[in-house]
């Protein structure tokens, strides 16, 4: 019996070594150097859509800067002006393709949604919010995908300091008919509150764990939800018609935190949104945002609650290319290349791209990526790698 046990013990390792030697052999592709460099820094490029022509548009809400540029020529124009105006912004942020070529301005100082035509011109708006403050029933609706239809998707807000929630919802808001439901649901990263002061002067702060594990997700053209789930590290594709194609688990090594993974992370750290909310003189309430504006020194690593190891992919890091497929950012040691794994329409593995170490990609177009680069002063390089795998 002790052979026959012995035999199925080689049968079983033998059949994970072929695991692991076919995940590592899923085809790679290197991006080492960029065809192009924007000839300016910016302070974020927190949105940028490619155009049908090639030209890319980009938001800068750090620099009050919005231009269309075509990376190759190294030429760029600038949209519209600062202002409260028609044809202004404040702050422009997230920017998300609309069909018909138009692109969606996040105009985040304005509290308002613009629609920008692909040459720069000006459209439409809608309130950033749906709902009344006053009455707390309130969606603020800051999109982290659209789709052909035209549709907005985004995770609502809340929570408050009562509770400590471990999971949110996706949302589906149709423009046109103002309808909000919910396509999925997501697990939040581990959450810690502190309580400072007596019972009449008290402060309550929640904030996450740094590095702990989250689910990310990112929106198809097609209107599919594509959702990497953190736990056991599969992907899932949710259809329209709300049916899930679930992908097989993904092994991997994890990544232990070590100081330099802390000085990374403090980093990599981008302004956040600040939301308030305003009693004007008509006795209307008025919602006001903004980003940056945080403390200036860095938190204190020393004092965070860290865990032992990355999870295994970054919580902003979910892409859908153009094609279709999803793309996926591994956690690295601090210092290594970075690295996506490619999943398709079936949610399985079926490739990896790189690129230098440093690089976070902001966008990804028909045969581009587009990828930031931050100096020491501070200041983001835009850049553009040509995909030979289309």
């Amino acid at each position: 019996m002790k052979r026959v046990r012995d035999g199925l013990a080689l049968v079983c390792l033998g059949l994970l070594a072929a695991a692991g030697s076919l995940a590592a052999q899923v085809p790679e592709e290197k991006l080492t150097e960029p065809e192009a460099t924007y000839p300016d820094g910016f302070g974020l490029v927190n949105g940028l859509v490619e155009l049908a022509d090639g030209r890319v548009m980009i938001a800068d809400p750090l620099g009050q800067a919005l231009v269309i540029a075509d990376l190759k020529a190294g030429t760029a124009d600038t949209v519209g002006a600062v202002g409260r105006g028609p044809e202004e912004y404040n702050q422009p942020d997230g920017l998300f393709p609309l069909p018909g070529g138009l692109v969606l301005l996040v105009d985040l100082g304005n509290a308002r949604l613009t629609e920008l035509g692909p040459d720069g011109g000006f459209g439409e708006t809608m309130p950033i919010t749906q709902g009344d403050p006053a009455t707390g029933n309130l969606q603020i609706l800051l999109p982290q995908g659209t789709d052909s239809e035209g549709r907005l998707y985004f995770r609502p807000m809340g929570g408050g300091m009562r509770q400590l929630p471990d999971s949110a919802a996706i949302a589906r808001y149709d423009r046109a008919s103002g309808a909000i439901d919910t396509v999925a649901q997501v697990k939040l990263p581990e959450m810690r509150r502190t309580t400072r002061g007596g019972v009449d002067n008290q402060a309550v702060m929640i904030m996450p764990v740094p590095l702990s594990p989250e689910d990310a997700w990112a929106v198809a053209w097609d209107g599919r939800v594509v959702v990497a789930r953190s736990l056991d590290y599969h992907v899932e594709w949710i259809h329209p018609d709300g049916s899930v194609v679930r992908g097989a688990p993904v092994e991997y090594e994890p990544v232990r935190i070590r100081n330099a993974d802390k000085e990374e992370w403090a980093e990599n750290l981008s302004g956040g949104i600040n939301i308030g909310i305003m009693a004007s003189s008509d006795g209307e309430r008025r919602i006001s945002m903004s980003r940056g504006g945080g403390p200036d020194e860095g938190p204190d690593l020393d004092n965070l609650p860290w865990p032992d190891q990355k999870p295994p992919f970054v919580s902003n890091g979910v892409w859908v290319t153009p094609q279709g497929d999803v793309w996926v950012q591994r956690h690295v040691s601090a210092g290594a290349p970075v690295w996506f794994d490619v999943f398709g329409a079936d949610a399985e593995l079926k490739g990896k791209v790189t690129l230098p170490a440093g690089r976070n990609v902001v966008g990804i177009g028909q045969s581009a990526v587009y990828a930031v680069h931050t100096d020491e002063l501070g200041l983001q390089w835009l850049e553009l790698y040509t995909r030979v795998a289309k």
